[in-house]
């Protein structure tokens, strides 16, 4: 860091001018609203396909960047696309979503984005304001906009100030982040590695754990628990339907990968609709199960909610009523791949599928005594803890090393703003 230290004292000892992103980034269209001044120059591209044109393009060896709005990240080849490709710098920035900021630098097809360059490269460096703009991302997430699918507030979005230091410090900072980033993906890729190994251990163990009890000591599902879910909306109104209140309403996207629910995602419905029915008023030690869409998230609930709370029609609810089972030794048979097959077996519908009543109540599940269920309790919740807790093991680390990067990013980006007459 002591390169950057000398450069900066030397200089910029008093700070870096800021300035918007449009006095330094030249677009390739032009925004609805905002003042021709502030785009006076547009750069023209020649690829826009759909996202499923562009996934179909995907080669396992090419040269041509195939730049989509979400996570999908492949290339193509000339044989495989005959058609107008581009071949320039760029940073994207999805023209629906998230704000999932994207640089690239070579051949590409692109596919859904809007696209920025630099308006002059001898002063604005654009991997740096690439860097800028991800330290911003939160802000740049705020402006996007919309009741289903949300489109980013362009005419907002290039009043975004950002520091604009000389360009030896522009691409120091770059060089600074750019091996820090590889490290820092180096050491994600061992932990992920590892994390999917620990993965793959639970899941075996688990399987074999429930393997030895299969079909024997066995009680049907609905002999140990009450299960219950909403029956559709029941006309749920908008007037039931809040943004706060009191009363917890639990969706299959609150759900955390560690099996809790995330209460802060909640929205909430009224006193009346939470009344309706207490079967699916949810408590502690309730089990929940998602049964449309994606199926099968499971989620434990350790503790009473800080708020009481139910559920909406795409969640089930097993509260255990046999006080020789263990609610947390079924929550990890609902893990188990035994379970998920079960799911494979007699989910319904084509397109969305679904988990129904009818179909789980069906499930007779290995129920050992006490004891042994307190023993793979034990061994289970080691795994458990290791892979998918939020606040311990492998997932809290690889989450560590992310915001340690994005600290130091943050700490390399913030210049004192500089007086334009200074």
């Amino acid at each position: 860091m002591s390169k950057i230290n000398d450069l900066i004292k030397k200089m910029c000892p008093n700070g870096a001018e800021y300035k918007e992103l449009y006095r330094i980034l030249k677009w390739n269209k032009r925004f609805a609203g905002v003042d021709k001044k502030k785009q006076n120059e547009i750069f023209n591209t020649k690829t826009n396909i759909s996202a499923q044109l562009l996934k179909s393009l995907a080669t396992e060896d090419g040269n041509i960047k195939l730049l989509s709005t979400g996570n999908f990240d492949g290339y193509t080849n000339e044989e495989s696309y005959n058609g107008d490709i581009d071949d320039c710098e760029v940073i994207t920035i999805p023209s629906g979503g998230t704000a999932n900021l994207k640089y690239y630098k070579g051949k590409f097809i692109n596919s859904g984005n809007i696209l920025a360059t630099s308006i002059d490269c001898d002063q604005y460096y654009l991997k740096y304001i690439y860097h800028c703009m991800l330290d911003k991302k939160n802000v740049i997430q705020n402006f996007f906009r919309g009741s289903s699918v949300q489109h980013p507030d362009m005419k907002s979005i290039i009043e975004i100030k950002i520091p604009c230091p000389p360009i030896e410090i522009q691409k120091e900072v770059v060089r600074i982040l750019d091996t820090f980033g590889e490290l820092e993906a180096e050491l994600e890729a061992e932990l992920e590695a590892e994390l999917e190994a620990r993965e793959s251990q639970y899941e075996f163990w688990s399987g074999k754990i429930f393997e030895n009890y299969d079909n024997k000591n066995t009680k049907h599902i609905t002999d140990i628990a009450i299960v219950k879910a909403r029956v559709g909306w029941q006309r749920l109104t908008t007037a039931e339907y809040l943004s706060e209140g009191d009363y917890y309403l639990i969706t299959g996207t609150d759900f955390n990968n560690d099996g809790s629910i995330n209460f802060d995602t909640c929205v909430y419905v009224t006193k009346e609709r939470y009344d309706m029915d207490e079967n699916i008023q949810i408590h502690k030690d309730d089990i929940l199960i998602t049964k449309d869409g994606t199926l099968g998230k499971v989620a434990y609930l350790e503790n009473e909610p800080d708020k009481l709370a139910t559920l909406n029609s795409g969640v089930f609810r097993i509260k255990i009523i046999d006080d020789e089972v263990m609610p947390r030794y079924i929550y990890h048979y609902f893990n188990s791949k035994i379970f998920r097959d079960f799911i494979e077996s007699v989910k319904t519908g084509s397109t969305i599928p679904h988990l129904t009543q009818e179909k789980l109540v069906t499930l007779n599940i290995p129920i050992p005594n006490v004891n042994e269920q307190k023993r793979i309790v034990n061994i289970l919740d080691k795994f458990d803890n290791l892979t998918r807790s939020l606040t311990i093991g492998l997932p809290a680390e690889i989450e560590l090393r992310r915001k340690q990067y994005e600290y130091y990013r943050n700490k390399l980006l913030s210049f004192e703003e500089l007086s334009v007459n200074e």
